[in-house]
C-alpha cells in the first residue's frame, strides 16, 4: 500500500501544530490563535524500526529506505463547522483525504494559550469535534438517501441494497454513534468507499497532557477522557503524551535522544508510540526486501497474500507471481545472508495462499 496518512485534528489551539512540528520537524506557524493552520501542513516520517536497521548493518547495501507515515495537520475545528463556521467546510474535506484520525484533546492547564471554551474540560471538547463529524456524515447520508430512493423506485440494480445500508448508517449516526462501530461486510465497506464518511475512520485520541503529567497517572481530565471513550468504544486506544515536551526531544542529537527519554522514564518517544498505534488501528505490519542494492521496509495489511506483498514492491510482480522465498527476519538475521539461511535450509518457498508475516523477508520471483 502506499504511506500510511493520519491526520491531526481537534479543537484550536489544543496543540496539534506542536505536536506536528514534533513528529515531523517541518516548520508551521506557532501563532496563538484559532485558524493559524488554513491550508493542511503535511510532513512525511520515517517509521522507526530496529530491524530494518539490523538488516541495513549486516547487509551493507546502497540503499536504506525505511516505511513512512504521512502526518496531516488540519486546523483547528469549531463548534458549528459542519455549517461551515471556521471554515468548517474546508477542514472537513481535509479529514476525508486521511486514512485514519488522531484527535488530539487538551489535558494541560496553560493561561499564556487561549482556549476555545470558559474551562478545561476534555470530555466536552472532545464531544465538540465528533458531534461536527457526525453532523457532516448525517448530511451526507441524507442527501445519498433522497438520491438513491429515486433509483430504488425505479429497479436501478444495486440501489435498493445500498439504500437499506444508509438508511441503517443514518440512524446510527442519528443516535449520536460513531459510525466506525458499525459492523461492516467487506462488500459493504467497498460501497461506502466514495463517500469519505468521517466517523467511520478509525480513529484514536491524543491526550496532551502537561510536562508535570508525564510520569505517573496524568491529570484528572486524563482519567475523565478515558472512562468516556471506554464507555463509548472499549477497544479505542487513548494515548497520553506531552507535544511539549515532544518538541524538545526531537530537537536533541539522535544520539541523546533515547538518553533524555529514559531520564524522563519514557521507553519510547510520542513519534514511535503514535506510529506503532496507527499501525495497529489500521491492521498493518511489516515485511522487508533485502539486498545489495537496497534494505527497504514495505507496510501491508496484516492478512495480505505473498502476491498483495509483492504488488507494493511492483504491479508486474503481484500479475506475473510465481513464488516468494521467504525467510523470518530473525533466521535471516542468526544466518547472515539469504545465501547463508538457504543452504541451512531456513528459506522457504511459499505460493499464492500464503499470509505475510510481520518482520518476513521476502524475495519475489515472477514470470515475464
Amino acid at each position: 500500500m502506499s504511506s500510511l496518512s493520519i491526520g491531526i485534528v481537534g479543537l484550536p489551539n489544543v496543540g496539534k501544530s506542536t505536536l506536528f512540528r514534533a513528529l515531523t520537524a517541518v516548520a508551521v506557524p506557532a501563532d496563538n490563535y484559532p485558524f493559524c493552520t488554513i491550508d493542511p501542513n503535511v510532513g512525511v516520517v520515517e517509521v522507526p524500526d530496529a530491524r530494518l536497521d539490523a538488516l541495513a548493518r549486516l547487509v551493507e547495501p546502497r540503499k536504506v529506505t525505511p516505511a513512512v507515515v504521512e502526518f496531516v495537520d488540519i486546523a483547528g475545528l469549531v463548534e458549528g463547522a459542519s455549517r461551515g463556521e471556521g471554515l468548517g467546510n474546508r477542514f472537513l474535506q481535509h479529514i476525508r483525504e486521511v486514512d485514519a484520525i488522531a484527535h488530539v484533546v487538551r489535558c494541560f492547564e496553560d493561561e499564556s494559550v487561549a482556549r476555545v471554551g470558559a474551562e478545561a474540560d476534555p470530555v466536552r471538547d472532545l464531544e465538540v469535534i465528533e458531534t461536527e463529524l457526525a453532523l457532516a456524515d448525517l448530511e451526507t447520508l441524507t442527501r445519498r438517501i433522497e438520491k438513491l430512493e429515486k433509483k430504488a423506485r425505479s429497479g436501478e440494480k444495486g440501489a435498493a441494497e445500498e439504500l437499506a445500508l444508509l438508511r441503517r448508517l443514518e440512524a446510527r449516526v442519528a443516535a449520536g454513534e460513531p459510525l466506525r462501530r458499525e459492523p461492516l461486510t467487506g462488500e459493504e465497506r467497498a460501497m461506502l468507499r466514495g463517500y469519505g464518511l468521517l466517523t467511520l475512520k478509525p480513529t484514536l485520541f491524543v491526550a496532551n497532557v502537561g510536562e508535570e503529567d508525564v510520569a505517573g497517572e496524568g491529570p484528572p481530565g486524563l482519567a475523565r477522557l478515558r472512562e468516556y471513550v471506554a464507555a463509548r468504544e472499549p477497544d479505542a486506544l487513548v494515548l497520553p503524551l506531552c507535544a511539549r515536551l515532544e518538541a524538545e526531544i526531537a530537537g536533541l542529537p539522535a544520539d541523546e535522544r533515547q538518553e533524555y527519554l529514559e531520564a524522563l522514564g519514557m521507553e519510547a518517544s510520542g513519534l514511535d508510540r503514535l506510529i506503532r498505534a496507527g499501525y495497529r488501528l489500521l491492521g498493518l505490519h511489516t515485511f522487508f526486501t533485502a539486498g545489495e542494492k537496497e534494505v527497504r521496509a514495505w507496510t501491508i495489511p496484516v492478512g495480505a497474500t505473498a502476491p498483495e506483498a509483492a504488488g507494493t514492491v511492483h504491479s508486474d510482480f503481484q500479475r506475473a507471481f510465481i513464488r516468494a522465498e521467504t525467510v523470518g527476519y530473525e533466521h535471516f538475521l542468526g544466518a547472515g545472508s539469504l545465501k547463508d539461511a538457504r543452504d541451512r535450509g531456513l528459506v522457504r518457498s511459499e505460493g499464492k495462499e500464503y499470509v505475510v508475516r510481520d518482520g518476513d523477508v521476502l524475495l519475489f520471483r515472477a514470470g515475464v
